[in-house]
């Protein structure tokens, strides 16, 4: 009995201290809830306050950068870093490591998702090294509560990368909340990789802010209107919390809408490959444009790589150079508006002035000639009847015709010409003599002692060859809104006219004896299917502040057909000094003419492509005894087969019987022989013979039937 009221006392006793615990946390709620409401209330509220004014900014959608006939040059796509967390619950629980499982694991990460490139081909010290073997090993090791949350498998990746992960061996067998988890990202990428690369451009991310912005090219110099207008969101306070609220929408950035011919990007790129290639040049850069519109339809840059290969470089069509020789009809022009010469046939003394002398010989020349043989003396003796008096005119001239305002062509790095105003003092009040000035001024007017950008060359002679009017160079044709608007941008013009349409009628007679004059420099160009006019030029590079005569810069700068000029090209190659302008940047810009010609993209009927009546299937690269089960398998009826190519000796002409139309021409081509076809379908017969000797500019005809 006593031992009963001793257990009632204990369990009373305990009750009691229960009940006490619950009232002394019942007031120290109460102390603590009128603390907060009552005494820190306006801390409280402040903190409130400033949470709910709290606002986040809505990074917006950076617009595409599209080609000419809508074909995406940038765009961006929503990709996944996908990583595992090796502190997971799932992970965490488990008792023993299953290194089997694992190892499967690293083998299919080292196959698909390797962390160097190309790592199983690599020196066996170095697949150790990089192998996901060594890494996962590495982080298993480790205790629980160090082994990283956020180990990185794959970055950039697609939701399809990522189900691919989750099968993975070790992955595949964790079953609900799983540890492999995925975060999004944007990033650009370019569907047509580095071509026209410079023009294009690229962007960054600033890795604080994750705002992406242009760095080189269109994106850079259109940022402001690729990138859009950011949006605001508040926080408000709901039911169920705080949360978001969009105050401000972001606005997408405009899609722009350049002028950039994905065809001739392509054909330009291969053609200034090809012909730096074969001149081991050191780089080339070349422009393509359209007269009417002044549309930059193609722009390719590419240098000498250390490892032997060319690749894409600096944008030098926006750098200034000396021009050299390419100057001499840009100064005959402003000769011809000034009435300095009234007619192609004026005559002016070619003998030795200012210190130089014609390398085609002295005597009396007519302007066709002094353009057609690149008289030094004679367009310096033009100049001097005008401006010897008064050199700095010249330079006033100049600027009178916008050479010194900035084209705005939407390049990133654009610069303007640089040519010295011949004042009778310099920067430092110094007197200088009449003669220098008359040496500088007489260099001026054939291209030295002044430097241009290649691009603001083309957009004179581009003036030239569209009546004088100097309708300006472009890369952007318009800006398309978020709502699909197309908002096309209208023709600018630098100048509504650099010189009278008489003017550039006389000044384009006389650059046409260049290609087709009996002394012309640039006789290599000429082709009978389409009529390439323009002016070669030739000048040293200045390094380390002397003229380095081992080398030379070769520019060609024209325009074509020359009887109603469509479009205007400018090539520019840095090369050794035993190459010259007619075999190097000539030929790009002919062999674009040609190419443009036998495609039909000159008004013309091409002679490159042809209707057929009926689709049939081509198959290349193959046998006549897969034939069967192929057409079999894919049920068709009837196939026809091209024939692959074979080894063809240097300088000899390459069979290309059997192939369809396209390779045959690009064979071709690329051999520097000239192509007409008869007929349609593949090549049946050719007139030059397969193995016979030829050379460059020989004309072959291709017998075709289907």
């Amino acid at each position: 009995m006593a031992a009963k009221k001793n257990n009632k006392a204990h369990i009373l006793f305990r009750y009691g201290l229960i009940t006490i615990g619950f009232v002394l946390f019942g007031v120290v709620i109460l102390v603590k809830l009128f603390s907060t409401t009552v005494i820190e209330a306006h801390q409280w509220n402040a903190r409130a306050r400033a949470e709910l004014s709290r606002i986040d900014t809505i990074a917006p959608e950076r617009g595409n950068i599209l080609a000419d006939n809508g074909n995406i040059l940038a765009c961006n796509l929503k990709v996944y870093d996908i990583k595992l967390d090796l502190r997971h619950d799932k992970i965490k629980k488990m008792k023993v490591v299953p290194w089997s499982s694992i190892d499967s694991l690293a083998d299919s990460l080292d196959r698909h998702y390797p962390r160097i490139p190309n790592l199983l081909s690599r020196h066996p010290d170095t697949i150790r090294k990089y192998s996901w073997h060594t890494r996962l090993k590495k982080e298993f090791e480790k205790p629980d509560s160090i082994r990283p949350r956020a180990l990185r498998l794959a970055q950039k990746k697609t939701l399809e990368d990522y189900d691919r992960i989750k099968g993975f061996p070790f992955l595949k067998n964790i079953k609900g909340r799983h540890p492999l988890y995925k975060e999004t990202r944007n990033t650009r990428i370019y569907p047509y990789g580095r071509m026209a690369y410079r023009s294009i451009g690229r962007v960054n991310e600033n890795r604080e802010t994750r705002q992406i912005h242009g760095y080189s090219g269109l994106e850079k110099d259109l940022d402001t209107l690729l990138y859009g207008k950011p949006g605001l969101a508040k926080k408000v306070a709901l039911t169920n919390g705080i949360t978001n609220w969009v105050a401000t929408p972001a606005r997408r950035g405009y899609d722009i809408h350049t002028t950039i011919d994905i065809d001739l990007q392509d054909m330009l790129e291969e053609e200034l490959h090809k012909i730096c290639s074969e001149a081991n040049a050191e780089w080339g850069t070349a422009i393509l444009m359209e007269v009417k519109t002044g549309e930059i339809k193609a722009i390719s840059n590419i240098e000498l790589l250390d490892d032997g290969t060319y690749g894409e470089a600096l944008n030098r069509a926006v750098l200034p150079y000396e021009p050299g020789s390419v100057m001499k009809p840009i100064s005959l022009m402003v000769a011809f508006e000034d009435g300095l010469v009234k007619s192609v046939n004026d005559m002016v003394d070619c003998s030795p002035f200012m210190r130089t002398s014609d390398p085609h010989g002295s005597g009396m020349k007519s302007m066709k000639q002094v353009i057609e043989q690149s008289s030094n003396t004679g367009i310096a003796r033009v100049i001097f009847r005008g401006y010897s008096q008064n050199p700095e005119k010249w330079h006033d001239r100049l600027a009178g015709l916008g050479f010194f305002e900035p084209i705005r062509s939407g390049i990133a790095g654009e610069s303007t010409p640089r040519i010295r105003r011949l004042t009778d003092k310099d920067s430092r009040g110094n007197n200088i003599t009449m003669t220098a000035r008359h040496l500088d001024l007489a260099r001026q007017a054939y291209g030295y002692n002044t430097e241009l950008p290649p691009l603001f060359t083309l957009s004179v002679y581009n003036a030239i060859a569209n009546d004088g009017k100097y309708v300006r160079p472009h890369l952007v044709k318009g800006l398309i809104d978020e709502e699909g608007k197309d908002s096309v941008l209208k023709i600018s013009y630098i100048r509504d006219s650099i010189c009278s349409a008489a003017t550039a009628r006389k000044v384009r007679e006389c650059i046409r004896e260049v290609v087709w004059g009996d002394h012309g420099t640039a006789r290599l160009v000429r082709d009978d299917r389409v009529c390439v006019v323009g002016k070669t030029g030739t000048a040293y590079p200045v390094e380390k502040g002397v003229y380095n005569h081992a080398k030379r810069r070769y520019a060609f700068a024209g325009f074509f057909p020359y009887e109603r000029p469509q479009y205007s090209c400018m090539a520019l190659v840095m090369s050794g000094a035993g190459n010259s302008a007619n075999r190097t940047s000539g030929q790009v810009v002919k062999n674009m003419a040609i190419k443009m010609y036998s495609r039909g993209m000159l008004n013309n009927a091409s002679t490159y492509t042809s209707e057929r009546k009926e689709s049939t299937p081509v198959i290349s690269a193959s046998t006549e005894g897969n034939m069967g089960k192929t057409a079999g398998a894919l049920g068709i009826k009837r196939l026809k087969r091209v024939k692959t190519r074979g080894e063809t000796p240097a300088g000899k002409v390459p069979d290309v019987r059997g192939y369809d139309l396209p390779s045959a021409v690009r064979i071709l081509e690329g051999y520097g022989i000239n192509v007409k076809t008869r007929g349609t379908g593949h090549v049946s017969a050719q007139s030059l013979q397969p193995g016979a000797a030829y050379r460059r500019g020989d004309e072959i005809v291709l017998s075709l039937r289907n």
